[in-house]
């Protein structure tokens, strides 16, 4: 699993420490996760990717082995805002001024922000399986909350939702709610299912983790309000794909509205699989990057 990678470990902005691997040669792709994971998702693709791209696949802050500082009242510090800028900051000590960007479900929504807060620095990017966040709650019906439960416990106060994971988080991990696969072990590999059961073991990273969820109902809805009023759009090209079985292909129009957001093209389709299109459909997600990214 990543074998030809580097590992590091790169002081940031306020002392945040992000964790990560960088390897391959060829132009930069930035690889983000989603929840409950981390950088490991990308193992299937990984080693092919290297073969094409300099790509750097790391921890959110709050997840795997970067920093997950105590969270604030506003929710400040698990901002997309403030996500997407540790991003920014890795790539530029690695650097990278420019780069593609491939992010799944909660890192897709840290792309969104980093898109429209640096457009500078995104030649082009995919989104997996996800709407615009603002857009999902926004139009939330019974399909979509009873599917995303999780989306509304998580964002309950501290620390009650983290109490609760802590107390049994192999039963929180095998849930097969919101996209995650009952049979976990099998479906994600013992090496990252175990990865990602040490992360909800560990109090805080579920505080981080609950945290990114408060901040995606708070401060980031109004952070997204504000740059629609502005006119501030994502302005690379976007591909969006997501899951032919799940909430986005039910409950939204992912195509329009990403379009509405974005002042670029915006090409996509749904894949058949779940939710963890990296881990389900390598295969798929290798031959997107691939044609979608070629200059």
């Amino acid at each position: 699993m990543f074998a030809e990678y580097t590992e590091f470990d790169i002081t940031i902005q306020d002392g945040i420490i992000i964790h990560g691997r960088h390897g391959g040669k060829g132009p930069p792709l930035l690889l983000l996760h989603g929840f409950p994971q981390n950088h490991r998702i990308w193992h299937r693709v990984a080693g092919q990717l290297a073969e094409c791209y300099t790509v750097v696949a790391l921890d959110l802050r709050g997840y795997g082995a970067s920093s997950k500082p105590p969270g604030d009242e506003r929710h400040e510090t698990y901002s997309k805002h403030a996500m997407a800028q540790d991003c920014v900051d890795v790539m530029s000590a690695l650097g990278h001024d420019s780069f593609y960007i491939c992010a799944h479900d909660r890192g897709a929504r840290v792309t969104h922000k980093l898109c429209v807060d640096h457009p500078q620095r995104v030649r082009k990017a995919i989104l997996l399986d996800i709407a615009p966040t603002l857009v999902m709650y926004e139009k939330t019906d019974f399909t979509f909350a009873k599917a995303y439960y999780h989306w509304f416990f998580l964002i309950q106060d501290a620390p009650y939702p983290e109490k609760l994971i802590g107390a049994n988080p192999e039963a929180f991990i095998g849930y097969g709610g919101g996209g995650r696969p009952r049979d976990a072990i099998v479906f994600f590999g013992q090496e990252c299912y175990d990865s990602y059961l040490d992360g909800l073991k560990d109090p805080a990273t579920v505080h981080a983790m609950c945290e990114d969820y408060r901040a995606s109902a708070s401060i980031d809805m109004d952070d997204h309000r504000k740059d629609n009023e502005a006119g501030r759009k994502i302005q690379c090209p976007l591909m969006v794909l997501w899951s032919e079985h799940g909430v986005i292909e039910k409950c939204f129009s992912p195509i329009i509205e990403w379009k509405n957001v974005s002042s670029s093209t915006v090409a996509g389709e749904n894949v058949d699989c779940g939710h963890y299109i990296p881990e389900e459909s390598p295969a798929v997600v290798l031959e997107k990057i691939l044609e979608f990214l070629k200059d």
